[in-house]
């Protein structure tokens, strides 16, 4: 099967918001309980790096974005990590593909670190991590409540070789 990666596009959000929902229903991927309507998710995540893939029937499978760690200007090449794809497009080294578009993106637009926050029980993801060049950093112990229990977060970071130096 052929997959292509393209700019997310307004036409998107249905598809992308769809995906996020897996997320949530799994319970290990987001804090989040309920769907954000568009315009909330539109405005936590920044205007550039927004990516999808598509399978050869032109579907949204998978997308990535990023979100801002900080509005402080020191901060400014640091953000966070969102990539999701549908439950039935895991595993397949889809994964990879879109983060390493990602990747070049955020240096094409100046940023030196990524992070991500998984909790500890979502090893495939923390695993996918380390495979795309994340470092474990440490472990936020008790940092947030999803459905009334306390819950870790790993904290993972990837360094540019080419931003920032």
């Amino acid at each position: 099967m052929n997959y292509e990666i393209r700019e997310m596009l307004p036409r998107d959000e249905t598809r992308v918001l769809e995906i996020f929902q897996q997320g949530i229903d799994s319970g290990i991927a987001t804090f989040d309980t309920e769907l954000p309507n568009i315009e909330a998710w539109n405005s936590s995540y920044l205007n550039d790096c927004r990516w999808v893939m598509e399978n050869e029937n032109d579907e949204v499978v998978g997308w990535c974005a990023l979100k801002p760690v900080s509005k402080r200007e020191c901060f400014s090449g640091v953000a966070e990590v969102s990539i999701y794809f549908d439950h039935q497009y895991l595993g397949k080294g889809l994964g990879s593909v879109l983060m390493k578009k990602l990747i070049l993106d955020s240096e094409m637009h100046g940023f030196w670190t990524l992070q991500s926050n998984i909790f500890p029980e979502n090893e495939a993801s923390i695993k996918f991590h380390q495979k795309n060049g994340f470092r474990m950093v440490g472990t936020r112990q008790k940092v947030g409540r999803l459905n009334g229990e306390w819950k870790d977060l790993v904290m993972l970071e990837r360094r540019s070789k080419t931003v920032g130096f």
